[in-house]
């Protein structure tokens, strides 16, 4: 009975006539079109989430954690890894509608692929600075999912992308000031 109701749905929403937002003159109703078609589509932030715990979460927090408790020095090179990171994350930009959350997310999609290819080499496992590379760019990837509010639906993911924003932020900060001093 179900499955009846279900085809007749999609048989007025796809053959009706006129526009496909309108049937027999009226307008159908908001949202009838998405409640229907979200029944077919996977969770896309879900899947997001469940990818980025896999490659990018272990990573983010070894370096946040070797961060929080690193001295003056070590903080220093953080944030020259992490900074480099993000110089590396930035799409190639030719449309100029890529703005705000779309840049944010194409930004973590490419930081998420440098890492996907740094765990096929193996040298990173044996190099603590290869792996401290690929780490600042997991965190780099989780900073820009945040800001792409791909973690809305995930409390734990979303204060890790916090943490990880601050750190980019305090690692723009240093950089944009240790720039400043050598000019």
């Amino acid at each position: 009975m179900g499955g009846t109701v279900l085809l007749a749905v999609l048989f007025l929403v796809f053959f009706s006539s006129g526009s496909p937002h309108r049937r027999h003159g009226r307008p159908i109703e908001p949202g009838i079109e998405t409640t229907v078609f979200s029944w077919f589509k996977p969770n896309r932030q879900r899947e997001i989430i469940r990818k980025d715990r896999k490659h990018l979460e272990a990573r983010a927090r070894r370096l946040l954690t070797r961060y929080l408790s690193a001295d003056g020095p070590s903080k220093e090179a953080i944030y020259e890894l992490v900074a480099g990171a993000v110089a590396g994350c930035q799409p190639d930009i030719s449309d100029p509608e890529l703005e705000g959350v779309r840049l944010a997310q194409a930004s973590a999609d490419i930081a998420l692929n440098v890492v996907r290819v740094r765990e096929h080499q193996t040298f990173d496992d044996k190099d603590p600075l290869a792996r401290s590379i690929t780490d600042a760019y997991a965190t780099v990837a989780i900073a820009y999912g945040r800001a792409s509010a791909a973690y809305t639906v995930d409390e734990e993911m979303q204060k890790l992308g916090t943490a990880a924003v601050h750190l980019l932020t305090i690692a723009a900060s240093y950089m944009a000031a240790r720039d400043a001093a050598h000019e």
